[in-house]
């Protein structure tokens, strides 16, 4: 069986015209951010590591000083890194450090190499911001002190630090939720009423995307977490595809079925996810079990590991992990209905109503064949041939929600190739073969120049007003398919 091939041409980032070319803007403005982001806190770690040294508060100077003098080898390849990326210098091979999908990696350069499309302003968008990741990842995983480091995992700790106020409210929302339904049996429509607004919470919680949001403050991205009637209410004119009805009617038909969660973001949006999954088991009789889906490496800044998924819990759990936070965020009622909440979450884990689709304590960089597949570039339509035990295990779900950056920029992005679609493309022909092999739901916040299923008289009239409506992250979409 052969690979599918979209009768349209990917995305290119030398293409300039316009002000709407995320690609271009990506290449030359956003990696460079991201990659001086990683050098930073390498610094900071090694300078802190220094004094330990000089104060003499370490174990074993020995290890801390090789540590040290790894830390400075990671720092200097990353700046030679972002030297060539800003000089459009040709991508080199991945090393052979031990991890998976080295040839994968390797096998698609010289392939681009062959069509002189192999250097950073010249590689195919989605291949060379995966590759960004896979590479930085070789350079942790080859220092024997520093291959279990996630990077980006202060940054996703600190940000989930500051989703306190939207983080309580939730949980006090799920309380109420809960109380209701212990007093009196909820009625199907009612049902329906707080299923969308579990998506809608859902959808937006993917606005915290580290990866894009390098310009963004504090203040921006706790806005952009707001929770409420009046917030959702504000946004439903920003939502350019809404099948959001069929979603429901889909779900009503199962019975004792299984959803999975493709994760896409750690930190708030894990928190939504897993208040999403809450909802479906508690308080539906359609789902029985969540499976989530997590990356193996660090990816796209903030994508969610297993030692992220491992450790939401515990910081929900722990009352300090938020007390630097405003006393307004919180109040004792609302700590308690957290407390609650993540109480209910780890026995579901124990139970097994809630597992990640790899082992708890997968380590960081792991190989497995039920995730390698989310850290490629391949097209989700080539699942099946790409990877067939991803694609059995998805086989049989009642619903596959993709968080993949829900068709932001890795979404639409894997879902749809990172082609050039026309906007009005049918969703069910932009995901090719997949299609008809498991239902599925996306939400996607638009973050990317690609963009499937709108209206052609909306597209059109948005592209006519010359706003940035492919990219600001405003307008929404709510994409199903079902088998």
């Amino acid at each position: 069986m052969a690979y599918f091939k979209s009768p349209y041409p990917p995305c290119d980032p030398q293409d300039k015209a316009g002000v709407r070319n995320a690609s271009f803007e990506t290449v030359v403005r956003r990696w460079p951010v991201i990659i001086t982001g990683v050098i930073d806190h390498l610094y900071n770690s090694c300078h802190e590591l220094s004094l330990q040294v000089q104060a003499e508060e370490v174990q074993d100077e020995d290890v801390k000083n090789a540590k040290l003098e790894q830390g400075k080898q990671i720092i200097e390849k990353l700046s030679k890194l972002k030297y060539q990326m800003g000089r459009d210098h040709a991508l080199e091979n991945i090393p052979q450090d031990g991890g998976s999908l080295i040839d994968t990696y390797n096998d698609n350069i010289a392939k681009l190499a062959a069509e002189n499309k192999n250097t950073w302003f010249t590689a195919p968008w989605l291949f060379a911001e995966c590759y960004l990741y896979r590479l930085i990842r070789s350079y942790f995983a080859l220092a024997s002190h520093w291959n279990d480091h996630d990077p980006f995992a202060v940054q996703k700790i600190q940000t989930f630090k500051h989703s306190a106020a939207s983080i309580y409210k939730i949980a006090s929302i799920m309380h109420e939720l809960s109380t209701r339904a212990e007093s009196s049996m909820m009625t199907t429509a009612q049902l329906k009423v707080v299923f969308y607004q579990m998506i809608q919470m859902s959808l937006w919680g993917n606005a915290t995307d580290l990866s894009l949001l390098t310009h963004l403050s504090e203040s921006d991205i706790q806005r952009l977490q707001t929770v409420g009637e009046e917030a959702q209410t504000e946004r439903k004119k920003f939502i350019l595809k809404d099948d959001q009805d069929a979603v429901w009617e889909h779900l009503v038909t199962l019975t004792d079925a299984r959803v999975d969660f493709v994760l896409d973001n750690a930190g708030f949006e894990l928190f939504t996810d897993l208040v999403f999954a809450d909802f479906l088991v508690t308080h539906t009789p359609h789902i029985s079990k969540v499976v989530f889906h997590p990356k193996l490496i660090p990816w796209f800044v903030s994508d969610v590991t297993p030692q992220d998924f491992k450790e939401i819990i515990p910081f929900l759990l722990d009352p300090e992990f938020f007390l630097s936070q405003p006393e307004d965020d919180r109040s004792p009622g609302s700590v308690r209905h957290l407390r609650e909440l993540a109480v209910r979450w780890q026995q579901y884990i124990d139970q097994g109503v809630f597992s990640l689709s790899v082992p708890l304590d997968t380590p960081l960089g792991a190989s497995h064949p039920f995730a390698d597949f989310w850290t490629t570039q391949w097209p989700y339509w080539d699942m099946k041939l790409r990877s067939p035990e991803v694609h059995n295990a998805l086989t049989g779900t009642g619903l596959v929600i993709f968080k993949v950056r829900p068709m932001i920029h890795n979404f639409v992005r894997w879902l749809t190739g990172d082609v050039k679609w026309p906007a009005w493309t049918p969703f069910a022909e932009a995901i090719g073969p997949l299609a008809g092999s498991f239902p599925l739901l996306s939400l996607r916040t638009n973050k990317a120049d690609v963009v499937v299923g709108v209206q052609k008289e909306v597209a059109e009239g948005l592209d006519a007003s010359e706003e940035k409506w492919r990219v600001n992250g405003r307008c929404v979409e709510r994409h199903r398919r079902r088998r």
